[in-house]
Formats: C-alpha cells, structure tokens, sequence
C-alpha cells in the first residue's frame, strides 16, 4: 500500500465512524418518538425501553452502512478536489480508479462483512427487539389457524381441516387425502380430530377411511376409532397462521421457511424474493462506493452540504428503485431473481458508466 492509499484510508475511515454514529442516532430517534405515545400509555419503564434501544442498536448500524459509506467518500473526494489535491494526484499518473481503489477494496470488504454482521447479529437481536416490544406493550399473536389447506409428501397427500389449534397442536374436521405417484386418487380419510404425536405423527380420531380397490373398482369404506399412517408426518408449524417474517430469520431458516412455503402450497414468491434481496442488499455498500467514488470530485463549493444531499438523493433512488423491482417481483411479473438483483445491477452499471465521465 502506498502512501495515497493511505492517505485515503487515514481520511474514510475516521468520517465512515462520525456518519454511521450519525445516521444510527437519527434511525434510534425516529424509532423511539415513533413509539414514544405507546410506551407512556403502557406505563413502560425507562429501562425496558433503554433496552429494547440497545437491541435496536445493531439494525441501525446495518441500516446506517450504505449511506454513511456514499457520504463519507462524497465528503473526502470533494475536500481533495478544493483543495486542489486531486489535480496533484491526476498529475502524478493516478487514474481516479487507481486512486480510490482502496474505498472500492473496502466496499467488497464491508459487503462480505456486513451480510454475516447480518446474519449472526443484527437479526436475532432484531427478534429480540421485536419481541420485547409485543411484550411490554401486552401485544400477543396467536398461530392458530382457520380454512386450512396443506400439501405435503410431494403433493401426494393433501391436509384440509376446519381448524387448527396451535396450543394443543391439533386438527379439527380434518379431511386427508392420499395419491399415487402418477397423481392417481388412492384413499381419503375424515376424522373429527387429528392429534400431533410425535413418534406417530397425526392420529386421527373416529376415522371413515374410503379407499379405492382396483380389483372391484368400488370404493370400500372403513370405520376406526383411531387411524394413524407413516405418511403423515407433515409438523404442525406449517398448519400454522403465517405471521413470520424474514426478518427475523437467519439465511438458513429462510431458506427453510421458503422451501416449507413450495412443499405445502402456500405462496412463496414473496417470501423468496426477501430471500434473494438478503444477498444483493449485502452487496450495496460496494455499489454505493462505486457510485460515490464517480461523484465526489464533481463537488467544488459547499462540500459537506452537497455531500450530504447527493447521499440521500442516490441512497432513496436506490431505494425506490429496489422497491420497485421486489414489488414487481413479489405480483409475479417478473421472476424472484430478477426482482431481488435488478436494482443491484442497475446501478453497478450506472456507477462504472459515471467513472468514465469522472474528471481524472
């Protein structure tokens, strides 16, 4: 590393620290005043509140990364331009890439940082954030479910109940239907009640089992007090009403969840858009270096002002944008894939092409 590299570095890395602080204050603010009038009607003490702050803390860090990254490199390439430090280092040979090569290098190294930062941290304290707000507030969420439907066994089997008790873990005016490989009828069973058990799975009681005999080709019927089959084996967590998020998920249960959502029918294009946008969001602290290291010499006059304003501005275009294209995603329009990279993508090429009009 030589010593423009350094130089660099010594100036980004001390403005990334004061503008995270920054934006992270202010996220923390909005977040609290937000919520302030919940919390004095629930009576809720200072330190539940200081504490569900603290827990807050790691998301607001996540959250601040991007756009304290875009100001911080807007800010010192703009003081290197009116100080006229810029034309010295274009004067020595330097391209503006070779220049600000080290804020790329640090960009791909907070984006590789940042999604396990994510994924270790900022997402179970999130939970715990979450968690301790419903609480304190006396909010309860119950994972019963009415009308449901599942598929299972590579929709081979087909689970309909009336209602689905998720205390007692417990089915009620279940309806259960069995085929072939081939997606030929085999056998249906009606019970008042199935029962979760762990060994057996789901016990069916007072059982009218119809199955279709290929000798007589009748239907032939059966009564069972009790009727249970290897097969049904689908866990109670997927009769359950959806109220999970993704954003309390780590990258191995949100894979989980949204292979669950494809088993049992229920739609899953949202959910796996979320789950791509995990990876391309991860990746947006390089692209908004990318995008700032083209901008920030391109300011002379009121450099912090002007820094500031073209790190919002670029920040909610981006934003929008990825809002846009997960929308699109989620109705179907376009493939989950798609939805999740395209704003990524997009700006990647915006941010080379504005590196060949960069003054150098």
């Amino acid at each position: 590393m030589n010593t423009l590299h350094r130089m660099i570095l010594r100036d980004f890395i001390p403005t990334l620290l004061v503008s995270i602080t920054f934006f992270v204050l202010i996220l923390q603010l909005v977040d609290l005043f937000g919520n302030l009038w919940r919390y004095l009607n629930a009576d809720v003490p200072l330190m539940d509140i200081a504490k569900v702050c603290l827990l807050y803390f790691p998301k607001c860090i996540s959250f601040s990364f991007p756009i304290a990254i875009l100001f911080s490199i807007s800010f010192i390439l703009g003081n290197y331009y009116a100080n006229n430090e810029l034309i010295a280092v274009f004067g020595s040979g330097y391209s503006l890439y070779q220049f600000t090569l080290p804020l790329l290098f640090m960009g791909i190294v907070l984006s590789v940082g940042g999604f396990f930062f994510d994924d270790r941290v900022v997402i179970p304290t999130f939970k715990q954030k979450n968690d301790l707000v419903g609480q304190i507030l006396g909010q309860s969420v119950s994972l019963s479910n009415s009308n449901v439907t599942v598929l299972s066994n590579r929709n081979r089997i087909i689970y309909n109940a009336d209602f689905f008790n998720d205390k007692r873990k417990s089915l009620t005016g279940v309806t259960i239907l069995f085929f072939s490989e081939e997606g030929e009828f085999e056998s249906r069973v009606d019970g008042s009640k199935a029962e979760w058990n762990d060994e057996k799975g789901w016990v069916i009681r007072n059982a009218r089992i119809f199955s279709y005999s290929h000798t007589s080709s009748y239907m032939e019927e059966k009564n069972m007090m009790e009727w249970s089959d290897p097969a049904l084996m689908e866990p109670p967590d997927s009769f359950r009403r959806i109220t999970r998020v993704l954003d309390e998920m780590n990258s191995q249960e949100a894979r989980e969840w949204v292979d669950s959502l494809k088993r049992t029918g229920f739609p899953y294009k949202g959910s796996l858009t979320e789950y791509y946008q995990r990876y391309s969001f991860s990746l947006t602290p390089f692209v908004v270096a990318l995008l700032s290291c083209s901008l920030g010499g391109r300011f002379k006059k009121n450099i912090l002002l002007m820094s500031l304003l073209s790190s919002l501005v670029v920040s909610v275009i981006y934003y929008v944008t990825q809002m846009i294209m997960i929308l699109l995603a989620k109705l179907g329009y376009i493939p989950p894939l798609y939805g999740a990279w395209a704003a990524f993508i997009i700006f990647l090429f915006i941010g080379a092409g504005l590196f060949k009009t960069a003054h150098t």
